[in-house]
């Protein structure tokens, strides 16, 4: 059955349901909309729009990062992912998760010591700020961009399948709504609003995601051999399903592609700029090494249940019914929950469905408001503020020149997430952890760590990343080539064979801020170093 036809089918057993369903999204929408105008209405000076005032507790700031992080890449690709390659795709979980002990180890205690509100400060602290600061906020921007590729795709086939929209007019008109709310989350309610919606919605996520391993595992008398066993037959594969390789172990070129898709994942997360930017938000170094602790554990959790996600709808709905919906597996949550409620038809599954979804709505939204925050701030902090403006602006002028950027980047985000609606949501994310490894993460521990350090090191990291990473994609599987979930379905211009860079591109920004270092003329500032050291260890002199 087409993915039309089986969206016509929900559509039309649903149609007496509609307004339920409509009027319970409404709601969630309302209601995520009045936080961020409650918090608007704080927010009166840029330390409040960029850091929420550092105001926040470690739990809070903890519950927000998990809010930030799982994302519809976690909830709506990751089931998806498990649904159609079984251990394969439960393999984003694991890389999702461990990426936080990078970040715990190496990145959270002494970026909130040595930064004020973004991670160009970090970089400018000890080289030359205007070409630096530059290069930070282009990458900020960039690797948003990308992340937000994913929350967008998500959006569309979320909204879609809850609505009976089956045409691309339709799913371009949702990925623009979901635009414009993020653009309004971010414009009135800065850091504050944003924060406060990343805690309600990894409460409802947590929540929803418990409910539906609660009643997967219900379904199999909560014996996970059973779940398993029945998920391994329904996919067609039989023992394979449970076994690593069905996606990633085929030929050479796949299991390249998973050790790519490994290190994106470890690596990425302490390089992602919206969850850098979380660690300025509270008062002290160690407020925000515990609310990395708090992290840790919700988002452990909530992979835990991904498993049950993933493998329940494999089990009750089957690899092609999934497939059917939305070819890169998006729409396995929502089926899965329709299903756990009574099923297509029913008020309880309409019910169920139609929570399930405006939670992972709510998802999208406060990760794409996360996201565009970081970008914005980046924008007018770094390259206004610091570059064009030479540190003369005043905070009004900052602000404004930050709810500005929000509109483009937000015109941006519509844009390109039109053009990413039919992709694995997982996937998309994949790259932007691997854009944000090979440009930030090099940059960020030379700066804390090497003395030698050197601007041009700094440059050529960033921007070597970068480029690299990104051409990659541009030329990959991902962009063209594969006529299923290509986002151009009908060309073929790729060369590189790997769906993700990482493997490439990672190691390329570490050895190019070595050898940018090694070949500068410029000597690095030992004093400098000196004082960076003892801020970012201690908090000494630390905002």
């Amino acid at each position: 059955m087409s993915s039309p036809a089986v969206i016509q089918l929900a559509a039309a057993s649903t149609a007496e349901h509609r307004p339920l369903i409509i009027t319970l999204f409404a709601v969630f929408v309302a209601a995520t909309l009045g936080i961020t105008v409650w918090a608007g209405r704080q927010t009166k000076s840029a330390a409040d729009f960029y850091a929420g005032g550092r105001q926040f507790t470690a739990f809070q700031n903890g519950l927000a990062v998990s809010g930030d992080y799982m994302s519809a890449a976690s909830f709506l690709g990751i089931a998806g992912a498990i649904a159609l390659y079984g251990y394969d795709g439960f393999l984003y979980s694991i890389g999702f998760l461990v990426a936080w002990l990078v970040a715990l180890l190496l990145v959270a205690e002494p970026l909130r010591n040595a930064g004020r509100y973004t991670m160009g400060d970090v970089l400018a602290f000890r080289m030359r700020q205007r070409p630096v600061r530059t290069a930070a906020g282009v990458s900020t921007i960039v690797v948003s961009i990308f992340y937000l590729l994913a929350q967008m795709a998500g959006a569309g086939v979320l909204v879609s399948l809850l609505l009976g929209i089956t045409g691309d007019a339709g799913k371009i008109l949702i990925v623009g709504l979901v635009g414009v709310l993020m653009i309004v989350y971010v414009t009135i309610g800065g850091m504050k609003g944003t924060t406060w919606v990343q805690m309600v919605k990894a409460v409802l996520l947590i929540a929803g995601a418990l409910l539906m391993t609660v009643m997967v595992l219900w379904k199999f008398h909560f014996n996970v051999s059973d779940l398993l066993g029945t998920a391994a037959e329904k996919s067609g594969k039989g023992g394979k399903f449970l076994e690593p390789g069905l996606k990633y172990g085929a030929n050479g070129t796949s299991k390249l592609d998973f050790i790519s898709l490994g290190l994106a994942l470890v690596l990425g997360t302490a390089g992602l700029p919206h969850i850098l930017i979380r660690f300025y938000t509270v008062p002290t170094a160690k407020a925000a090494r515990k609310s990395v602790n708090w992290a840790i554990g919700i988002i452990g959790a909530f992979y835990l249940m991904t498993i049950a996600l993933g493998f329940g709808a494999a089990a009750l709905i089957g690899p092609k019914e999934v497939k059917a919906a939305n070819p890169a597996g998006n729409a396995a949550a929502p089926q899965l929950a329709e299903h756990l409620g009574g099923g297509v038809g029913t008020t309880g599954g309409a019910v169920l469905l139609a929570v399930i979804s405006a939670v992972a709505f709510a998802t999208i939204l406060a990760v794409v408001a996360g996201l565009t925050l970081a970008s914005s701030s980046s924008f007018a902090h770094d390259i206004y503020a610091n570059v064009i403006r030479k540190g003369k602006a005043t905070e009004e002028e900052e602000m404004r020149a930050a709810r500005w950027s929000t509109v483009f980047i937000g015109a941006a985000a519509i844009l390109l997430g039109a053009l990413a609606r039919d992709m694995n949501v997982a996937g998309l994310v994949a790259l932007a952890f691997a854009v944000a490894a090979s440009a930030n993460l090099p940059t960020i521990l030379y700066s804390l760590f090497w003395k030698r350090f050197t601007t041009q090191g700094a440059l050529w990291s960033i921007y070597g990343g970068l480029i690299s990473s990104v051409v990659l994609v541009l030329f990959s599987p991902v962009v063209s080539g594969n006529a299923k979930t290509s986002m151009f379905k009908s060309v073929d211009f790729h060369w590189f064979p790997l769906e993700n860079p990482g493997l490439i591109s990672i190691p390329l920004g570490f050895l190019l801020g070595w050898l940018g270092t090694v070949l500068s003329k410029e000597p690095a500032d030992p004093q400098k170093f000196a004082e960076l050291e003892v801020r970012s260890l201690t908090g000494t002199g630390a905002h």
